[in-house]
Parts: structure tokens; sequence; C-alpha cells
């Protein structure tokens, strides 16, 4: 069964149904209890380090698939949140959902509970502190940690558009990063990059191995080894 309508369509209604001052505010009020309805993560992920072992043990491993055919436009529109993935259906376009979940000191639009005016962002991947305004240039992108490219090659070569539609907007999938690093990420795979910051390696490996999982796609024997050794970080 599919979630409700998009949320804030809901608010807009009420916001356009408010003839007075103390209505707006009840309606906006309303707008964000209904987006903040919608989890931005599913329970239970990342997996534990013990749980992410156990799950790579059980990816399939082979040589990627298919690489020569990845187009982007193979997993549709860009941040759609026509989708049933963690974080669908609210009213909230995906990379808006990203900012919310992983900024702090955030401030957020008074009329639309989407929109992030401004924030900070601890980046994972090297540690930096990067500083976010609404509609300026920002050192802050939007990664796949299991980069499209990637999973079109683990198996997604194979899904329905939905399927692929879904991933690509899924916020266990989406981390927001460092603009330079992600360039440099591109599409690699976890043997051909790591984060620069080594204290991030095992987080890093936990959320990589869960989408994996998640979603079915296969390991290269490389990617698998460097996921071990990612692994090998975490506490005991």
């Amino acid at each position: 069964m599919g979630r409700p309508a998009p949320l804030i369509a809901v608010a807009a209604t009420l916001l356009l149904s408010g003839c007075h001052h103390g209505d707006g505010e009840r309606a906006q009020a309303s707008a964000a209890a209904l987006v903040a309805q919608v989890p931005l993560a599913s329970a239970g992920f990342p997996p534990t380090a013990a749980t992410a072992k156990t799950q790579l043990g059980k990816l399939k491993v082979e040589w990627g698939k298919n690489w020569e055919t990845y187009k982007r436009e193979n997993f549709g529109k860009y941040w759609s949140d026509e989708t049933d993935a963690i974080g669908g259906r609210n009213g909230c376009d995906t990379r808006d959902d990203v900012l919310r979940r992983d900024l702090r000191e955030l401030r957020e639009g008074d009329r639309n509970p989407c929109v992030v005016l401004s924030g900070v962002l601890k980046d994972p991947y090297t540690g930096k502190e990067l500083p976010y305004y609404y509609r300026r240039a920002s050192q802050i992108q939007t990664d796949h940690v299991v980069a499209l490219g990637a999973a079109w090659r683990g198996g997604a070569y194979a899904w329905t558009p939905q399927r692929r539609l879904e991933y690509a907007n899924d916020l266990d999938v989406l981390l927001a990063v460092d603009k330079q690093t992600n360039y440099d990420k591109s599409s690699k795979t976890a043997d051909k990059w790591k984060p620069p910051q080594k204290g991030y390696w095992c987080e890093y490996a936990r959320r990589y191995t869960g989408i994996k999982a998640k979603y079915g796609l296969s390991v290269t024997p490389p990617e698998k080894q460097a996921l071990q050794e990612m692994l090998g970080t975490c506490p005991a």
C-alpha cells in the first residue's frame, strides 16, 4: 500500500484557506508537522558493524555487468518525491530532505518547511565545516554513497524504472558532502575510493554495505575486500 498524497499539498490547501493572520500561522505549523511525519532514515540504518559484516558475507560476489549501457537518465528525474523510498511523498524534493537531515544550525522556510534557508554541514568525508545559504553558491553536494553507475553494474540494470527512481531518491543511499570530494569520488566503488577522513571509514562501510544488502546489489572481489578492511576499523 502506497503512502498518502504529498503532504505539502495538504498543507498548501490549509494555507490557501486561511484568511486571517492566525489562520496562516496555524496552517504553517500544520505544514511543518505534516512534513515532520515522514522519517528521513530507515529504522536501524546504517546497520551496526556486526550486522554489516554479516550482510557483506551474504552479498553476491561477481564482476560488474553492463557498465557500458549506464546513463544517468536510467534512474529517472533528479530529486523526485514521487517514490515510496524513505523520505518520499512528503512534498519536499529529495535534496531538501537530505539537507534537513544532515545540516545542523538549521533554519527552514517560514511558509515552506521543505526549504532550507541556512545551516552548517560537518562533512563526513573530510571533517570540514561547510556553511549553506539558500540560493547562494555552495560547497555542498548530495552524494549517492553507492553511486548510480556502481549500482547499475551491481544489478540495477535489471530493475524496473520505478525501482531505479526509488534507489536514486532513497535517503538511506544519500549524504550531504563536500562538493570537491564528491567530484573526486564520482562513481568509484569502495576499492577505488575511500573517505579522506579515516575516522569515517567504519560508518562509510556500514552505510555502503547496508545499501548493497537493502537493494540486493552484488560486489566485486576487490570491493568486498575493501569493505572488509574498512569494517575492520570499527570499534570492537
